[in-house]
């Protein structure tokens, strides 16, 4: 993203009620490992991978690549990752997800449109997702409404790595 776009979010994000000063969309910049992720449908929050998962996001020139991964993943029997069982496989593919493109920051409404260029889950391949943003100090919430295409609201939390 350019500076002119930095600018531009910087004087979008405010103060909202009880709220420190948020920080300009250049701090976005950087390496990031996730906190927690949680999802909510009809009143029943989740946490599809887990209440520890592990991640690492990076966002650089307008770029980002995301890896999610849930804690303790079996390791496959045959220590070869194209030798799984149907099984090893599942836990694997249910436990993960990975996905990368370019980004955007739309100032009028605080979100951020993801373009997905490839992704370990398919359709995700191509979309275009916003996510609504909020950045306070080394801490960055992602909300992204209809996660999957299966309704609900799911909640990124990222600590910045230092």
């Amino acid at each position: 993203m350019g500076r002119l776009g930095m600018l531009a979010l910087a004087t979008l994000i405010g103060l909202g009620p009880g709220r420190a000063p948020a920080q300009p969309v250049g701090d976005l910049a950087g390496a990031w490992t996730l906190v927690s992720l949680t999802a909510e449908s009809n009143g029943v929050r989740s946490e599809p991978y887990g209440a520890h998962p592990h991640g690492s996001m990076i966002i650089a020139s307008g770029r980002f690549s995301v890896t999610i991964v849930r804690a303790g993943i079996p390791k496959f029997a045959s220590n070869n990752r194209t030798a799984g069982t149907a099984d090893e496989n599942k836990a694997a593919v249910g436990g993960s997800l990975g996905y990368f493109g370019a980004y955007s920051v739309n100032a009028a409404d605080s979100t951020v449109d993801m373009r997905v260029e490839a992704s370990t889950y398919p359709n995700f391949e191509g979309t275009n997702q916003k996510r609504k943003f909020s950045l306070q100090g080394d801490e960055l919430t992602l909300t992204n409404a209809a996660p999957s295409g299966g309704g609900g609201v799911a909640t990124q939390v990222w600590k910045r790595v230092k």
